[in-house]
């Protein structure tokens, strides 16, 4: 454990202290091992009882972590602090019960803000966060390599897979990190206050978890408090505007906006296909700093350039030169899933975006291509897609529709797209998926692009859109006969 850590941890009152970890999982586990080496007295709660939970109980027991199966919803006697995974609902009894006893609850990204340097040193790595309804991912990938293109040692890290805690407690000397924080996560972290932070888009989603779309708009603009250099935003989406008027930030902090028109004074945007700098450039009332061509932007579709655009503020913010935006983003490469090239065959492009799980990211992948055979459906969360059909009818040759909520987006196509030949399959089980395609190559013409861009989750027919992508590709793969495709 770094010294910073434990210092932290004195600083905090940490060891001797009753902690409550609720939830085994990705992040409740490390959680748990970091509080007990520490010197918290720790209880983990799960309300599960199966074998698996009992395995990571039984981890847990040699680090005198007492662990409480199929029980989530009573507070431990005597808890002073709830260190709680993001997915748990802020409504759960558990939360219920500790703020009727007055128990603070942090989440696993607040314990490793607090813990991340000691009180007498003030050396952390800044944050450079980022956040939204979609893009998160690509964004700090990209925010990543232009640091790294820039010499700095950095980590894209927190949702994005990587545990924040993990990074901050590995004693590694980093410059700067790249923080993807989901709107769970900020709901759970009220001290955490970056270097300067994004928020790409708004859109519906989650609404489940937090109650409304105020309280989701809230919990993503916690990611504005306390900035010190930029509040980036979204010049196309005013909600993130209005999150950065209501913020509290430190005194010089600035509002830095993205877009992809010509962009004005404290913005960033695109002209004649360069990426520019109006925002950080020296002379930024009168000229533009180029950054990179939209060629150098990895895929190119025009929500991926308004990734790369709130990436490069954020470099910028934290004194990047124009060259690393460049170098930065011609070394990305996105991650599999995320409008994917699956294979040409016959004139066709197939396109794997298995990750547009929600109609927000389904818009913008079906706004990148001009003649489309849509491949949609799976789980709809709640979702109506009469907006998206509309949005998208006139670039639709065909669509085709799989997985269990399937008829809600028919019925959005029949009511704003009724000349859209539809093909509806019957089935949910994983082959369905090489039907689709081969359905909508019986659709498209020369030139066309075959997109799966679900709009829904993929959890009624495959473990997760990973896994729906691979089914698309090796069902693109299969469609390739010597002699047809390339």
């Amino acid at each position: 454990m770094p010294a910073y850590a434990v210092e932290a941890a004195r600083a905090l009152g940490l060891p001797g202290r009753r902690v409550t970890v609720a939830g085994l999982g990705v992040s409740g586990i490390p959680a748990a091992e970091v509080l007990a080496a520490l010197g918290a007295r720790v209880t983990v709660v799960d309300g599960g009882d199966g074998e698996r939970h009992r395995a990571q109980a039984a981890a847990l027991e040699p680090l005198g972590v007492s662990v409480r199966l199929g029980d989530g919803a009573t507070l431990p006697e005597g808890t002073e602090l709830i260190v709680t995974s993001p997915g748990w609902k802020p409504t759960s009894p558990l939360f219920t019960a500790a703020e009727a006893a007055g128990v603070e609850v942090w989440g696993d990204v607040e314990l490793a803000w607090r813990l991340r340097e000691s009180p007498s040193a003030g050396t952390a790595a800044p944050w450079l966060a980022v956040t939204g309804t979609n893009g998160k991912t690509t964004t700090v990938q990209m925010l990543a390599s232009i640091l790294r293109a820039a010499g700095l040692r950095t980590a894209a890290v927190g949702n994005i897979g990587t545990p924040v805690l993990d990074v901050v407690l590995s004693g590694e000397p980093y410059d700067v990190l790249a923080v993807e924080l989901s709107s769970y996560q900020l709901h759970w972290a009220p001290s955490v206050r970056p270097h300067s932070a994004a928020v790409l888009n708004l859109a519906p989603d989650h609404l489940d978890w937090h109650g409304s779309m105020a309280a989701y708009a809230a919990d993503k603009g916690r990611i504005y408090e306390g900035n010190k250099v930029a509040c980036v935003y979204n010049l196309a989406d005013p909600a993130t505007e209005a999150l950065v008027r209501e913020a509290d930030v430190e005194e010089g902090c600035r509002a830095i906006g993205f877009g992809l028109g010509s962009p004005r004074p404290s913005e960033l945007g695109v002209v004649d296909g360069i990426l520019v700098d109006r925002a950080f450039a020296p002379e930024r009332h009168t000229t533009a700093q180029e950054l990179a061509e939209v060629s150098d932007v990895n895929p190119p579709a025009p929500h991926n350039i308004a990734n790369a655009l709130a990436a490069a503020a954020l470099a910028r913010a934290f004194g990047v030169p124009p060259a690393a935006v460049r170098d930065g983003l011609r070394a990305f490469r996105p991650d599999a899933h995320r409008i994917a090239h699956a294979g040409t065959v016959d004139d066709v492009t197939y396109i794997d975006d298995s990750k547009a799980t929600n109609t927000h990211a389904a818009e913008a992948s079906l706004a990148a291509y001009e003649h489309i055979v849509w491949i949609a459906g799976g789980l709809a969360k709640g979702a109506t897609f009469d907006e998206l059909v509309t949005g998208a009818a006139k670039r639709l040759r065909g669509v085709v529709l799989i997985g269990a909520d399937r008829a809600l987006i028919g019925e959005a196509l029949a009511r704003h797209a009724p000349e859209v030949p539809v093909v509806d399959l019957d089935r949910t089980d994983t082959g369905a998926m090489a039907a689709a395609v081969r359905a909508a190559r019986d659709l498209a013409r020369p030139g066309d692009t075959v997109l799966l861009a679900p709009a829904c989750a993929s959890m009624d027919m495959f473990a997760n859109y990973n896994v729906r992508g691979d089914a698309f590709a090796e069902a693109v793969r299969d469609l390739r006969a010597p002699g047809t495709g390339q």
